[in-house]
């Protein structure tokens, strides 16, 4: 069963964050493997987006904020974006597009930024907006300051969170077949309400004992840890072998249904609006096309159809409640 653990250090601005995936990524990548358009993603992609999903999982869960977190990775190589939203409740969906083949041992660079043309982008899209409200973005190369390309998404998140947040982060992250995995250490602010006020940390050596000294050397332990004890070991057994030393506050650990897990949020309403945005005309076409219009969500993969009667029929009913609409006013 996926599950997501979080952690303070007892009396040090630091926190942390696992989350393990395992029936939730199997179903992500089963579903891609049931699409006979597509397949299943190779193995080089299949790991990248395993990361990622691992990533947003951790991001969301590490912001107070009531409304879908997406991570987005596009790129100028044969992958043209791996995308993974996450909703406030830990539901989350995933895909990756691909063009062209990968070599067995493709790197991060050589999948998304050939040319040193990719972007990461974290968007925050709240549940209730205020008027003209737009979705939060974040974008990031995926390049360092000195413009050469990072090997590791890991490295690129890290980056994201310290020009956005002005937080210091550790990332470790690692995918398989069967298990999508990571590791967060964050250091945290001392002011605030739920943060060390009153601990034995004060304002005055905040910098030089959060950043240079205890969360340099937990974020030491935490980079230690192996791609196979990520993806292989219990939680328990990691946590104790990085952190034996570290007097550690637990929580609850969010599995089942307060936890990770698979959920798309398309519907056959949300792909009939979709058709009716794209117009009478622009629908007609296809219909005459094709007999029907179809649909297949990227996410879950399940198909939408439309024949003529019913596209007509979306077209009716828009023009009827743009007529109430003008009514009403």
């Amino acid at each position: 069963m996926s599950q997501l653990h979080k952690f303070l250090f007892d009396g040090l601005p630091v926190r942390g964050i696992l989350v393990k995936l395992t029936d939730t990524w199997t179903e992500i990548l089963r579903r891609r493997a049931s699409n006979t358009e597509h397949g299943a993603y190779p193995a080089p992609l299949r790991d990248m987006l395993g990361q990622v999903v691992a990533a947003a999982t951790l991001m969301q869960s590490n912001i107070k904020f009531d409304g879908s977190l997406t991570l987005q990775i596009m790129g100028d190589g044969p992958v043209k974006l791996a995308v993974v939203e996450v909703q406030p409740d830990l539901s989350l969906r995933a895909t990756a597009s691909l063009i062209g083949t990968l070599s067995a041992q493709a790197s991060l660079a050589e999948m998304v930024n050939v040319s040193n043309q990719g972007r990461c982008a974290i968007t925050l899209d709240p549940k209730t907006k205020f008027p003209g409200q737009q979705p939060y973005q974040g974008v990031v190369p995926l390049f360092d300051d000195h413009g050469q390309p990072l090997q590791q998404l890991a490295e690129v998140l890290e980056h994201y969170m310290l020009q956005s947040e002005q937080l210091d982060t550790t990332l470790v992250l690692a995918a398989d077949a069967n298990v999508a995995a990571g590791l967060l250490i964050q250091r945290l602010p001392i002011q605030g309400a739920g943060n060390l006020e009153g601990s034995r940390v004060s304002r005055d050596n905040e910098d030089a004992i959060g950043r240079d000294e205890d969360y340099r050397r937990i974020s030491l332990l935490a980079k230690s840890l192996k791609r196979e004890e990520l993806l292989g070991l219990e939680v328990d057994t990691i946590l104790h072998r990085l952190f034996w030393e570290e007097p550690m506050t637990r929580f609850e650990p969010l599995q089942g249904a307060q936890g990770p897990r698979f959920a798309c949020s398309c519907s056959r309403a949300r792909v009939a609006r979709m058709i009716v945005s794209l117009g009478a005309e622009e629908a007609n076409s296809v219909i005459e096309e094709r007999g029907q219009i179809e649909v297949a969500c990227e996410f879950c993969g399940v198909q939408y159809h439309f024949d003529p009667v019913d596209t007509a029929q979306l077209f009716v009913d828009a023009a009827r409640q743009s007529q109430s609409g003008n009514t009403a006013h």
